[in-house]
Formats: structure tokens, C-alpha cells, sequence
């Protein structure tokens, strides 16, 4: 899907209180830790991870527009940066 939203750039569980309903999380790469914060955000991108990660399978069964293994994604993306997430085309746009 297609989802537009402000990032919220998240280092490691530590920080995931700054996670905010309808925020795209950002992150290197999700564990088990990040499960309380996965319903409260409307996207994902993620550094590493393939089709059998833990943010492709958690993003898949919530339904969530996710776009993982970009590589580049926590260098590129900041906090508060308004976005739009293309899942369906691996297109993520500065607005």
C-alpha cells in the first residue's frame, strides 16, 4: 500500500517511546521488542532484513506498508521527516 506519514527514525527498542500513532518507523532492523509499537504505526523501512524477516512477516500479517532492506533508509531519513511510503513500487518520497 500506499501511506504518508512523519518518520520516527528508532535506534534500538530503547526508543520506543517516541513512536507515535500513524508514524512510518524507521529502523535498522526490528526484533520481537518492537512488537507493542508495530499497531500503532502506519508504515516500515527498515536497513536490512529480506522476505522472511521479522518486519516482512509482522508488516505482512498487520497489514502494514513495509519496504525493507533499503540499506540506506537511517542515513537518508530523520526524525520528523514528512514522507510518502510506496510499498507496492519500493518508493519512498521526501513531501
Amino acid at each position: 500500500g500506499i501511506v504518508k506519514g512523519v518518520v520516527r527514525f528508532v535506534k534500538d527498542a530503547t526508543e520506543l517511546d517516541k513512536v507515535q500513532k500513524g508514524d512510518i518507523l524507521v529502523t535498522s532492523m526490528t526484533t520481537t521488542d518492537f512488537t507493542p509499537v508495530l499497531n500503532k504505526i502506519s508504515g516500515l523501512i527498515t536497513d536490512e532484513g529480506g522476505l522472511t524477516c521479522h518486519a516482512a512477516i509482522v508488516s505482512r500479517e498487520l497489514g502494514i506498508p513495509c519496504i525493507i532492506g533499503t540499506r540506506i533508509a537511517t542515513k537518508i531519513l530523520k526524525d520528523n521527516d514528512e514522507i510518502e511510503l510506496d510499498a507496492e513500487k519500493g518508493i519512498v518520497k521526501k513531501l
